[in-house]
């Protein structure tokens, strides 16, 4: 895409949704870190299901340390992979209590270097928590960015380091949000709803429906 088309393209994003904001449920930074390493995988709403219950009674860093990895795996059984994502919450719990004084880091390096965080949970901690504009890529924005022809790339590194530099940067605040919003309940994987796409006269899709 052209400049102008990119520019056009987050603008009418936005203009539909001016705060995008994540749908996983947390009030506290490290509620939204232990919840995005769950979502790997996983649903936001299946996630939500499991930590409403979790974070009421074990809110904090030291409260899960306390509860345990079997007791943490009792909360999120329904989610998948769970004994894995229980024993890294567990641990990475244990982490930012012990090295961190309780608070999540503001620091890439330190953020994947604990269990089950890699550069995606990392990117959206950064993001939201701590406000850099940063582009979490997930299946939902690979595949935009792919279809519209935004940021086309065959590995996630590839299409986060092309949105970074295609993404105008007065919005790329909030850019992954829409690009994760877009994808979810418009451009679907298998069934992209062209005729509700407000994108659809800038996007590069070969299939895609016309209005």
């Amino acid at each position: 895409m052209k400049l102008a088309e990119r520019e056009e393209f987050f603008r009418r994003l936005a203009s539909a949704e001016p705060e995008p904001k994540t749908e996983l449920t947390y009030s506290t930074p490290f509620q939204l870190l232990v919840a995005v390493v769950l979502s790997a995988q996983a649903t936001d709403k299946g996630v939500n299901r499991a930590t409403t219950p979790l974070f009421k009674t074990h809110p904090t860093p030291a409260a899960l340390v306390a509860l345990g990895e079997a007791g943490i795996a009792s909360y999120i059984q329904t989610i998948g992979l769970y004994r894995t994502k229980a024993k890294n919450v567990a641990k990475l719990a244990k982490i930012i209590l012990n090295e961190h004084g309780g608070d999540v880091p503001h620091s890439r390096e330190a953020l994947e270097a604990l269990p089950g965080v890699g550069r995606k949970t990392a990117n959206v901690v950064l993001n939201i928590v701590f406000g850099e504009p940063t582009i979490a890529v997930d299946t939902h924005i690979f595949r935009v960015g792919n279809r519209t022809g935004l940021a086309k790339g065959k590995s996630v590194e590839e299409v986060e380091r092309k949105l970074l530099k295609s993404v105008p940067a007065h919005y790329r605040q909030h850019a992954h949000h829409w690009l994760i919003l877009h994808g979810r309940y418009v451009c679907k994987a298998r069934s992209p709803d062209c005729l509700r796409c407000r994108v659809i006269d800038l996007c590069s899709f070969k299939e895609k429906a016309h209005v």
